[in-house]
């Protein structure tokens, strides 16, 4: 099995910052990408950030320059620092690996349950 688990959400406000991380744990042989998604009532899951195992980023262009994704390798982490924050990037902020587990052949994508962010205006 393999687990992953976000924390960090909570209540900020408007222009604020907030830092998220993201713990892979279980039976993980190799991570491949590792990434963030968020997602609002009635609205399809939003790529926000993704990060390949070297290091290359990826961001939507409605958090470029504002948010920072990083990783540990050696720990299995995921994080995304959270600046400037608008009453728009209120959400369930989900975080994704693409996980080989060990003994298994191929990659496989897990997400988290989320953790919520809060902007007050």
């Amino acid at each position: 099995q393999v687990q992953l688990v976000e924390s960090g959400g909570g209540l900020v406000q408007a222009g604020g910052s907030l830092r998220l991380s993201c713990a892979a744990s279980g039976s993980i042989f190799s991570i491949n990408a590792m990434g963030w998604y968020r997602q609002t009532p009635g609205k399809e899951r939003e790529l926000v950030a993704t990060i390949s195992n070297g290091g290359n980023t990826n961001y939507a262009d409605s958090v470029k320059g504002r948010f920072t994704i990083s990783r540990d390798n050696t720990k299995n982490t995921v994080s995304l620092q959270i600046n400037s924050l608008k009453p728009e990037d209120a959400a369930v902020y989900l975080c994704y690996a693409e996980v080989k587990r060990v003994s298994y052949r191929h990659y496989m994508a897990y997400w988290g349950r989320g953790a919520q962010v809060t902007v007050s205006s």
